[in-house]
């Protein structure tokens, strides 16, 4: 059947008007194409998201410089940020588009995601390959994308500082260009403007790079409209340490070595201030320390957050635990921050490689949502997404579940753990284990009914019905010792065979594949497709729920420790660690209370006896109740005798800082 030239022609037309592009048919009239290649190029919009109709292939592909008031190294100039800018070529012809940026200091060094990627230039120095799929995915539908090397790092000036002022700052003075507030210069050194923009940007990244988005939030910046950090920090003291025992040493310096590949030549008197700074000799907070708070600091505070937040965290992360998580969110929920989280059972994982396609769906949304202001349903969605065992996830309104409560588990002498005070006291020493530094994980669960001289076992009675742990389980143990202080141990562990998520394990919970998907528009320099990931499961008869350490003599100050009398009782609260759990039918939960953690601390055993006070001690745990809020489901008092399992091997999480 031949075709119309009038219905082809209107065709055209609707398809240009709505997409942009000068789509014009043949034998249409010359007035028609000028009007076509004139048309101000627009954003197409279906199904409440945008969509994929300008090339990636001639996308414009530049860098600059933008100028910010520090001087990290002190050379006497003022610090000049890179940014590498990937946009629709349209934007040359009057479309303005918000910004996707990724601020990191890992392009050169570490790489970015599972595969490791670094960015990749052309002869004039213009990037033509970007690490993960952000520009691949969203330049088509209408954004620009930024990667953008931290100060310090890369091809940006300064020295980084491992969270602190300038790294963030640097990060800042980017957003303030893209709304006319900061200079920007070519590396010709002409001015330059971000005339292409309309100035709305969304920050994103994972560890690091997600750090810093945190922290240019907490200044409150004028322009930055959402930020999504994955497995971020947010205080950089519980980073390092948790109530003043030390997780490892030498860390602040050491990672601004790391992420600096002039290390040998350049910043050598700012590694040494921090290595002073952070003050490993005592564990202790200080006012260094408060410049890299981003939830309370003087420089970067919570309560100056204007953007919305899409966190992402793994509730067995030992890298960026995730009480740097939990005490960010609590922090954005009193100040009415616009939030949503999803919570993974892995260690530090990036979403990508968990749930991929509902990870690229959900953030194109929340990104149309946030950054091209278009009315679609992801703020109406539940505000949570939560794993539970693997793969299996369900959704709730808020975290921790709104039906959580704290429920008081108490240890007695006869090691048991229940829902009853108990006289009588339980004791141990904090005793040096391997190396002369405490004793592992392994160590401290296994064979819980029989008594070792570094720990105190106690466990509950099979459970007659599966229990759901959601939110963050505090510690209060009377205890007396017979010297200053000790490091105290607490865990949580589920005893009970099961097939769970390999956090420990290598890979942290994934298992890379062989084969690719593709998630936008690739080029022959930067490809859109990643190797697949599957979960990776372990069978165990058990595992560690719930993790926390505190030194005694930090017991109510960070800041100005108080060591502790010789034989007299002292009541110390804590949090652990936060936890979204199953704790299943017939499984029993025990506490295990100890000295030094040899897997999770770089502690030295004090050698002091520790006494507890059993009546005068418990562990809160936050649990979804039934509808009949029976509460002895948690922790039944046992009924027969039972060994719990030994000689169990729990492997050492790996440390990926990237």
């Amino acid at each position: 059947m031949p075709r119309r030239p009038l219905a082809r022609t209107r065709r055209s037309a609707t398809l240009a008007a709505l997409t942009g592009l000068a789509v014009v048919a043949a034998g249409a009239m010359p007035a028609a194409n000028a009007a076509a290649r004139t048309a101000t190029p627009r954003i197409v919009v279906k199904n409440g998201v945008t969509q994929p109709v300008f090339s990636y292939q001639d996308a414009i592909r530049e860098h600059v410089y933008v100028q910010t008031n520090l001087d990290s190294d002190h050379d006497g100039k003022p610090d000049r940020v890179n940014v590498d800018i990937v946009r629709p070529r349209e934007t040359e012809r009057g479309l303005k588009v918000p910004v996707v940026m990724d601020e990191s200091p890992y392009y050169d060094n570490l790489g970015r995601g599972n595969e490791g990627q670094r960015k990749k230039y052309d002869a004039n120095g213009n990037p033509i390959s970007f690490p993960l799929f952000y520009d691949n995915y969203f330049v088509p539908r209408g954004y620009a994308f930024l990667a953008v090397d931290m100060v310090g790092t890369t091809r940006s000036d300064g020295c980084p500082t491992s969270g602190g002022p300038t790294d963030v700052l640097g990060g800042k003075a980017v957003v303030d260009w893209l709304n006319g507030r900061a200079k920007a210069f070519t590396p010709d050194g002409e001015p330059v403007t971000a005339s292409w923009t309309t100035g709305h940007t969304g920050m994103i990244g994972k560890s690091y790079d997600g750090t810093l988005a945190n922290g240019v939030a907490a200044t409150g910046v004028k322009g930055l409209d959402t930020i999504v950090p994955i497995s971020a920090i947010s205080g950089w003291y519980d980073y390092s340490r948790m109530n003043g025992t030390k997780y490892w040493t030498g860390e602040q310096d050491g990672l601004a070595e790391t992420v600096d590949t002039e290390a040998k030549t350049k910043c050598v008197a700012e590694r040494a201030y921090l290595g002073k700074a952070q003050d490993d000799e005592t564990g202790n907070y200080n006012a260094y320390w408060d410049t890299t708070n981003y939830r309370t600091g003087a420089i970067t505070n919570v309560r100056n957050v204007r953007a919305s937040v899409f966190a992402i965290h793994g509730v067995n992360d030992f890298n960026v635990k995730d009480n740097q998580f939990s005490e960010w969110w609590q922090g954005l929920k009193r100040q009415g921050v616009a939030r949503k989280v999803w919570l993974h059972q892995r260690g530090h994982v990036d979403p990508f490689d968990i749930r991929r396609q509902d990870w690229v769906n959900t953030l194109h949304k929340w990104f149309d949502h946030e950054l091209q202001k278009i009315p679609n349903d992801v703020m109406s969605q539940p505000r949570a997404d939560v794993e539970v065992g693997p793969d299996q996830w369900i959704t709730q309104s808020d975290w921790p579940a709104p039906a959580a409560e704290s429920v008081p588990l108490r240890p007695a002498a006869d090691g048991s753990l229940g829902l009853k005070p108990a006289g009588g006291t339980g004791s141990f020493t904090d005793l040096p284990g391997p190396d002369n530094a405490g004793y592992t994980e392994s160590d401290l669960a296994s064979d819980p009914t029989t008594a070792k001289p570094y720990r105190a076992a106690y466990v509950s009675g099979p459970v007659p019905k599966s229990v759901r742990i959601s939110g963050t389980p505090e510690a209060r143990l009377r205890v007396k010792l017979d010297k200053p202080t000790s490091n105290l141990t607490v865990l949580l562990v589920d005893y009970g065979d099961d097939t769970r998520i390999d956090y420990l394990g290598s890979g942290s919970g994934i298992r890379t594949l062989t084969t690719r998907s593709c998630f936008g528009e690739s080029t022959a320099d930067d490809s859109a497709c990643y190797l697949d990931t599957q979960t990776k499961t372990t069978t165990t008869p058990l595992n560690v729920v719930a993790r926390g350490w505190i030194d005694a003599q930090n017991r109510t100050s960070l800041s100005d420790p108080t060591p502790l009398t010789s034989g007299k009782y002292y009541t110390i609260a804590w949090k652990t660690l936060s936890q979204e759990y199953v704790l299943k039918q017939g499984h029993r939960l025990g506490l295990v209370i100890a000295g030094t953690d040899y897997d999770n601390t770089t502690e030295t055993p004090t050698g002091a006896n520790v006494t507890v006070d059993l009546a005068g001690s418990s562990v809160g745990v936050p649990v979804v109740l039934a509808p009949d809020t029976v509460t002895s489901q948690v922790a039944p008092v046992p009924t027969a005798p039972w060994r719990g399992p030994s000689k169990v091997h729990l492997p050492r999480q790996e440390r990926k800082f990237f």
